[in-house]
């Protein structure tokens, strides 16, 4: 069926386009709140309403192919894991919002000294190798590549637990931290979040693309059993 294959390649275009997207403003995320730049903290926000139109057209495109082209078994499962994919990645944007709308309201940078402790340069990285892992392993239907997002998550939860503590500690020894400590708190916050949902995205692909490879066992046993 070429119609539905051309469709189902455009609406992939447009997932990977979103992905790029998100992942370019969790990367100016990482340098606003490093530099405190409110110059590209303004940019950050200003781009999140391109994320949020290109989530309401995936959307509507899911919606086309429910309506018109009736997709079952594998292709079904493609739609229902871009929506649910379309969803995370828009929530990311969120995050990514969020931490801009932070570097806006401080009027301090954040002690050094407490960005390494918290290991918060780390945690950035795990969560932006997490969210490339689940970008390559989609373009490239690479499940063995997906799942390297569950161990790194595993790393996101370790340094999430001890930040509280970690915060607090900064916080008792200099009260005038008290401000910075919880912005950087929410920030661990949106972090971890952003890892859940690149391990829910990871979990959407390999159910999509499990069942595929699932479909082409099968064609090729009957393959077989015709040629015997």
């Amino acid at each position: 069926m070429p119609k539905l294959e051309n469709e189902l390649d455009q609406l992939k275009g447009a997932v990977i386009e979103m992905m790029e997207l998100v992942n370019m403003q969790l990367q100016k995320s990482r340098e606003a709140l490093m530099n405190m730049d409110t110059d590209l903290a303004q940019e950050i926000i200003n781009n999140e309403t391109r994320i949020n139109a290109m989530e309401l057209s995936i959307d509507r495109d899911c919606e086309n192919f429910f309506a018109l082209l009736y997709p079952v078994a594998i292709d079904l499962r493609f739609i229902i894991s871009i929506l649910k994919i379309n969803a995370d990645l828009e929530r990311m944007g969120d995050h990514a919002e969020g931490m801009a709308n932070i570097v806006m309201d401080m009027n301090a940078p954040f002690p050094q000294d407490l960005f390494a402790e918290i290991q918060f340069e780390e945690m950035f990285e795990v969560a932006m190798d997490m969210l490339d892992n689940v970008i390559e392993g989609f373009v490239d239907e690479n499940t063995k590549i997906v799942r390297q997002v569950f161990k790194k998550d595993k790393i996101l939860d370790r340094i999430n637990e001890k930040s509280g503590s970690v915060i607090s500690k900064f916080i008792r020894k200099d009260p005038k931290l008290i401000s910075s400590g919880l912005y950087l708190y929410a920030v661990i916050k949106k972090l971890e979040r952003v890892g859940d949902l690149s391990k829910n995205i990871a979990e959407d692909i390999i159910f999509y693309i499990d069942a595929k490879v699932l479909k082409h066992k099968k064609t090729r046993k009957k393959i077989k059993r015709g040629e015997v």
